[in-house]
């Protein structure tokens, strides 16, 4: 409170220069303003809102109820159709105390621990696949697959397939074009030959024909390896004999091609960078373990060294059984290297050659560290396409 009796404080030269805001203020600069984000194009402003960051995205959601439904809009899936693709995001299950779901953002180097409600809690549900920001979700029974958009939380679960017999699958998801909202297609295949295709575009599940008698059966399945999508075409590996299987989305050819696997191989798994066919796996000889990669050579059809983890990281390994999990597509890969007393999660990008370890994946208000036993890497993608 101002008393009378107090002389007047002097004020400094900064003080004195220092306008109030309140002086600067216009009222017609507001009511421009306010006009001008009025006025602005629909587009425009949708075209704004596709470049933002993901994270970003998701905060203005919140302001109001027209900016929450842009993920439902047609014309703001074009927008961010027309946005060159984000470094894809990872999507697990991890294990400690409990198994849980989590996703990883490379770019911002974040762990998220997402609910997703209309996604079965009775049942243990596995992420195999994914094309144009989708997951494809299968349940541990291997009776039901489910889709998913992990960002939006959009859900869908597919249609009963055919077959009444349980066992283990092999899955691949593409989509149909060049855009998701063309449509997608999922393919399942067992070791005994028999396999179904989904497709998004009739919400049904079809037996296109049988495998050609020049496939051998049974087929060894790796079950531990994802499948690769490139060009429409998806990749399984295979093993006795070793090597990989292929199916083309668009003609219905199956092609099995023999491929020798190096010497001294342990985990391993297909991946994909720029069109070519990559191997990421663990040599293991005597006490030493060294994580590698390789790339198929398309003339010889032999895996050719083109990079390792350095010695350095590799020194920890020594004298451990590690297992490896490994995650990714695009170039950018996610490794989870687990032994009884470590636990190790890392990155790799294809294109730097470039080894980069991830921050603790660790539960919300919890201590216990986390480690990845499944996942697949996807798009993440503003819209709900399903």
């Amino acid at each position: 409170m101002f008393d009378p009796d107090k002389p007047p404080t002097k004020r400094n030269r900064m003080d004195r220069d220092r306008v109030e805001p309140t002086a600067m203020t216009d009222p017609v600069d507001d009511m421009m303003e306010d006009q001008i984000w009025k006025e602005l194009p629909e587009d425009l402003f949708e075209a704004v809102i596709a470049r933002l960051p993901v994270a970003s995205f998701f905060r203005f959601r919140s302001v109001c109820r027209k900016w929450d439904s842009l993920p439902t809009s047609h014309s703001f899936s074009w927008q961010c159709a027309q946005v060159p693709q984000a470094q894809p995001w990872f999507c697990t299950v991890t294990r400690g105390n409990v198994d849980t779901a989590a996703m990883y953002d490379p770019a911002l180097q974040k762990w998220y621990h997402p609910t997703i409600p209309a996604l079965p809690t009775n049942i243990n549900v596995l992420p195999l696949a994914s094309a144009g920001g989708l997951v494809c979700f299968l349940d541990i029974g291997h009776r039901s697959f489910y889709v998913c958009n992990p960002l939006t939380k959009f859900f869908k679960e597919l249609p009963p397939r055919s077959i009444r017999f349980w066992s283990h699958v092999a899955v691949g998801m593409a989509v149909n074009e060049k855009f998701i909202s063309s449509g997608y297609k999922i393919i399942w295949v067992g070791c005994d030959g028999e396999y179904e295709v989904y497709d998004s575009r009739t919400n049904s599940w079809t037996r296109p024909g049988s495998m050609p008698s020049s496939i051998k059966l049974p087929l060894s399945l790796n079950f531990n390896s994802q499948a690769i999508c490139i060009d429409g075409l998806i990749y399984f590996m295979c093993s006795d004999p070793d090597g990989i299987l292929s199916y083309n989305m668009k003609t219905g050819i199956w092609k099995q091609f023999k491929v020798p696997a190096p010497k001294h191989l342990s985990d391993h798994t297909l991946a994909a960078c720029g069109g070519k066919i990559l191997l990421v796996g663990l040599l293991t000889k005597n006490a030493a373990t060294c994580v590698c990669i390789w790339e198929l050579q398309k003339m010889t059809l032999l895996w050719k060294e083109v990079d390792r983890m350095p010695n350095v990281w590799c020194l920890e390994f020594y004298g451990k059984h590690i297992r490896m999990t490994c995650l990714g597509n695009n170039g950018l890969f996610m490794l989870s290297l687990k032994s009884k007393h470590m636990n190790r999660i890392v990155m790799y990008d294809v294109t730097k050659r470039q080894w980069v370890k991830v921050p603790r994946c660790v539960l919300p208000h919890g201590s216990k560290e986390q480690w990845v036993s499944c996942g697949t890497a996807f798009h993440p993608c503003l819209t709900n396409p399903v």
